[in-house]
């Protein structure tokens, strides 16, 4: 039997995406490898050209990404995050439903500018924190958080690659492309929704306290170190005010010394002087900070730093925790004199029980005790060995960069507004507020590629290409051909709600990009060959592979919150079933009215 070329095309095509979508479904490999499998196989197979291929790298949607990447680490650099969340938390009060109804908003207008997932883990422990000290179960607050961070995603175009991927497509299909708030129309009446509803049916949720082991990583943020004013620094003659404002909440003053005498009478509103010692506690991120501030400097290694810099002049911090039996307990830093004996200076120390004496140096070590050492990593390697230490592990901390807050506000409006008015294109609007953020150091460079999801950006440049294939073989027309038979009778709403149903049921499974980039290209076959504009289709199928909150599988935030709300998979689906179905019903009315003239009220 002869099967012409087209036909074979499309048998090929068929065989690749069942083969990826077992791969996607199975997780036996990354996502972003598969991908390029995928990629790999369209190109051997003969169903794409290498420029086609490589076409996704240069995407609008994956220049997008990697940009919005970068400046939300910029924006968790700055503070800008932490002090939002700690905020929210602060506004929550003690109520249940006060703390549903500030957290969701806001989190979504955070989650509609930053990374979801990030914006998610940011509020975790703050809200496990809030859940314990008001005495509230943590399982009736960390679903909502969730949700309102997966909603917030359909705030802009930006937030979720989904959308990025529909107006790539749209346009690729010789469609008018989506503007940068074309979906906010919608995402601000699921975000209403979403919060109404979780407040109406609160009760459904369990009432579990949470996972309480994430005490111990709250309470690490409390290291006790000494600072010393550098002499002609930035903060010299300063007040004391505004090293607070740079430094965030987590940072605490215990003493102040002046000419080695305890001073009580300075405040807030006191200058720092050259030579001024402040007994502090900070967070692991702000200690970092304070080592790298030029105007500020760890005292024990303004004193002792000539005994542990060496030749290349390398150093770094690491963590060591004190050995049960070690040589070193019962004794003070000053008595072990670690910069003469080991070549290394302990710049912090953290306890339990936070009962120590108040100068570090007098401080008697005890078995648990994390200490922050500073030195040359040679010098490490030796002291890794010592039977003294548990463990030796690089310094788990990121330098903030509070300062810099406003700048990064700044940054990110003009970025923005300059995608909205077109003044720019969108993807160099981003890159270029990427780089605006880097050249400003309000992120350092290393910073700005680490914040980077690599195997999202891979992802999303590798099943572009895929989309292609589907339509030059004429599989999306012949899909969309079939669908369209069946329900070419059917009222648009109708219509929208099965391509919205359809998304979300493969998005279980799949990542939201890919679940868009798969089904995206029937959905607008399938328009075009119903009469209708693609544009509502699109839109719906990205919003179901974005919004669908059935399993606690089908988004990362939500495997986040899995483990310390103690969900089961249970809860997902009593809460999500029905939310799921509304917000699939709201979704497609607006985007029916948005782009097909529908009515906007029911009896209107």
């Amino acid at each position: 039997m002869h099967i012409n070329p087209a036909t074979w095309s499309q048998i090929v095509f068929g065989l690749i995406l069942i083969g990826g979508l077992y791969l996607f479904i199975s997780e036996k490999l990354r996502v972003d490898v598969t991908a390029m499998l995928i990629l790999g196989a369209l190109v051997i197979t003969g169903l794409l050209d290498g420029q086609q291929a490589l076409s996704g790298f240069s995407s609008e949607p994956a220049i997008i990404v990697a940009a919005v990447f970068v400046i939300s680490g910029s924006l968790g650099t700055t503070g800008i995050s932490e002090r939002i969340g700690r905020w929210i938390e602060h506004a929550s009060g003690n109520s249940e439903s006060r703390t549903i109804a500030v957290v969701m908003p806001l989190v979504s207008l955070l989650a509609a500018f930053t990374h979801h997932v990030m914006v998610t883990a940011m509020m975790l422990p703050l809200l496990l924190r809030h859940a314990r000290s008001r005495h509230l179960p943590a399982s009736r607050l960390l679903m909502p958080m969730s949700l309102a961070a997966s909603l917030g995603t359909t705030l802009t175009l930006f937030s979720a690659p989904a959308f990025l991927l529909a107006n790539d497509m749209l346009q690729r299909s010789g469609n008018e492309g989506l503007g940068i708030f074309s979906v906010t129309p919608i995402g601000i009446a699921l975000v209403v929704i979403g919060t109404g509803y979780m407040l109406l049916t609160r009760w459904l949720l369990p009432k579990r306290s949470g996972q309480q082991n994430d005490d111990t990583y709250l309470r690490l943020d409390r290291y006790r170190t000494e600072l010393v004013v550098v002499k002609d620094g930035h903060w010299c003659t300063r007040p004391f005010s505004e090293l607070e404002k740079a430094l965030g909440q987590r940072f605490r003053l215990l003493a102040w010394l002046r000419d080695g005498k305890h001073r009580d009478d300075l405040r807030s509103n006191s200058p720092l002087l050259a030579g001024d010692v402040l007994l502090v506690e900070a967070a692991a991120d702000e200690l970092l900070s304070l080592h790298d501030d030029t105007g500020l400097d760890l005292n024990a290694i303004a004193r002792f730093g000539g005994l542990a810099s060496s030749e290349d002049g390398h150093t770094q911090l690491v963590q060591a925790v004190v050995a049960p039996g070690s040589e070193f307990i019962g004794r003070s830093i000053r008595e072990l004199d670690f910069a003469r004996r080991f070549h290394t200076v302990i710049a912090g120390l953290w306890r339990r029980d936070e009962q120590m004496a108040e100068r570090l140096s007098d401080a008697r070590l005890q078995e648990g005790d994390l200490l922050v050492l500073w030195g040359n990593p040679s010098r490490f390697s030796e002291l890794a060995t010592h039977h003294g230490f548990l463990l030796l592990v690089p310094f788990a901390g990121e330098a903030k960069r509070r300062l810099r807050a406003p700048l990064a506000l700044i940054i990110l409006g003009a970025t923005i507004l300059a995608a909205v008015t077109e003044f720019l294109p969108p993807q160099l609007a981003f890159l270029f507020g990427a780089l605006a953020m880097v050249v400003t150091r309000c992120i350092d460079v290393e910073q700005a590629y680490r914040s980077i999801d690599t195997r999202i950006f891979v992802m999303i440049a590798g099943v572009i290409p895929l989309g292609i294939a589907m339509e030059q073989t004429g599989t999306a027309a012949l899909l969309a051909g079939g669908l369209a038979h069946l329900i070419a009778h059917w009222p648009p709403l109708a219509i929208l709600l099965v391509v919205f149903s359809l998304a979300a049921l493969l998005t279980q499974v799949m990542s939201d990009a890919a679940t868009t980039a798969l089904l995206g290209p029937i959905s607008i076959a399938m328009a075009q060959a119903l009469g209708l504009p693609p544009a509502p289709f699109v839109v719906c199928t990205a919003l179901g592979a974005v919004v669908a909150f059935l399993t606690p599988i089908g988004h990362h935030g939500n495997l986040l919150i899995l483990g310390p709300g103690q969900y089961r998979f249970s809860d997902f689906m009593r809460i999500g079933l029905p939310l799921t179905a509304l917000i699939a019903l709201v979704s497609a009315w607006l985007a029916r009215w948005l782009w097909m003239h529908g009515p906007l009220l029911p009896f209107g």
